[in-house]
């Protein structure tokens, strides 16, 4: 609910009138995920950042 009234800012009846589906594309569930930091990146941090 906080994403639809205050991020999205829609009406109520707007926000009740969505499919679980509809919510999901608007909320960014389908944007590309990013890819996860591979060992070398990881390794690199860990040389830089060691605490």
């Amino acid at each position: 609910m906080h994403v639809g009234f205050c991020l999205l800012r829609l009406s109520s009846r707007d926000f009740w009138a969505l499919t679980p589906v509809e919510f999901f594309l608007m909320a960014g569930g389908a944007r590309p995920r990013t890819m996860a930091v591979g060992r070398a990146e990881l390794d690199a941090l860990m040389r830089v950042f060691p605490d």
